[in-house]
């Protein structure tokens, strides 16, 4: 019985645990313009309305300089967060979630 435990015990710490992380104040980009060198190396000069207008590919977050996107919920939270904002650049966030294979499973975004 106490080796069945024991080995309950070193399976359940040997597993990786997924837990929210938080993301502050990264630049919020939109798929579309991701994808362009001089938006990825000067995230905070996107326009509010580029983001609105190529909003349609979903949005993300510059994280340590690589684009990362977001999931369709997260990208509902980007969206009506821009469309609420008097800023018309320099869109960055606070960001709660979990990185799942390479995208981002929003749970808050808060705009800056």
């Amino acid at each position: 019985m106490k080796k069945l435990v024991l080995a309950l015990v070193v399976i359940t710490l040997a597993l990786p645990l997924t837990a929210a992380q938080t993301w502050k104040s990264v630049a919020l980009l939109d798929a579309g313009c991701a994808g362009k060198a001089e938006m990825l190396a000067h995230p905070e000069d996107h326009p509010k309305s580029c983001a609105l207008r190529c909003g349609k590919s979903g949005y993300g977050a510059v994280i340590d300089g690589k684009f990362v996107k977001f999931d369709q919920k997260g990208s509902d939270l980007a969206a009506a967060a821009i469309k609420k904002t008097e800023k018309t650049d320099h869109l960055t966030a606070t960001i709660t979630g979990e990185m799942k294979d390479g995208v981002i499973e929003v749970s808050t975004l808060t705009l800056d």
